[in-house]
């Protein structure tokens, strides 16, 4: 899986990129990033990616220019990109898109900054538009980052075990995870419960989805 990731912030996400889950994956050559400023693509002197709304109104608005001009050059060297354009206007990002990015071979992500973009990007491209929920953030990049941790988690040889994917939240239809109890077996008067402790594991999996189906109509379904 490669990764391009458009931001005018390079330096606030490359530090998260390069560590842990996902350094180690990067590192074993399972996915691969390329972080582009697309202020360098203004073709001015002062790097100016943004201008007033035309119409009036607080803030600054993105140009297309340095964005079009960032993507051609992404694509021209990569190769063509699934484009994602990180957008309150979008699909709620969940895990069956995870899913269906994670058999993409190449996705962009284009972080946005101040008022939004320039209309002719949405307009003269094609995006797959994606939100993380009906909140304000004031650029895209740890939208990025979410969705970068969610499709990479679903690339093989990404975590040390597959089944750790498997049995993720939502990974198996709509249910939230089990509870999970490691050592001590008593902490503050709260004990394992018996059943983990048996070694009957056609018990311990009826436990387990009998726990998921419980907290998922606690917390989601009412």
């Amino acid at each position: 899986m490669f990764f391009s990731v458009l931001t005018l912030f390079p330096d606030a996400i490359r530090a998260y990129l390069d560590d842990s889950i996902l350094g180690k994956a990067q590192a074993a050559g399972h996915i691969r990033f390329q972080l582009v400023d697309f202020r360098q693509f203004t073709g001015d002197r002062h790097f100016k990616v943004d201008d007033r709304p035309f119409g009036g109104g607080p803030g600054m608005v993105l140009k297309p220019g340095p964005i079009f001009d960032a993507i051609e050059e992404v694509e021209g060297r990569f190769g063509p990109h699934h484009r994602i354009l990180l957008s309150p206007r979008g699909r709620t990002f969940d895990q069956e898109k995870a899913a269906e990015l994670a058999k993409k071979q190449r996705i962009l992500l284009l972080c946005g900054r101040y008022e939004g973009f320039d209309e002719r990007v949405r307009q003269g491209l094609e995006w797959d538009e994606i939100s993380l929920g009906d909140f304000i953030l004031s650029g895209g990049e740890i939208p990025a980052l979410t969705i970068i941790e969610a499709v990479s988690r679903l690339i093989p040889g990404v975590l040390g075990s597959e089944e750790s994917a498997l049995q993720d939240s939502f990974q198996s239809g709509d249910l939230l995870d089990h509870p999970h109890y490691t050592r001590p077996l008593d902490f503050h008067g709260m004990r394992v419960p018996e059943v983990l402790r048996s070694g009957n594991h056609k018990e311990i999996d009826r436990w387990r989805l009998l726990q998921r189906e419980r907290l998922t109509e606690e917390k989601r379904r009412k």
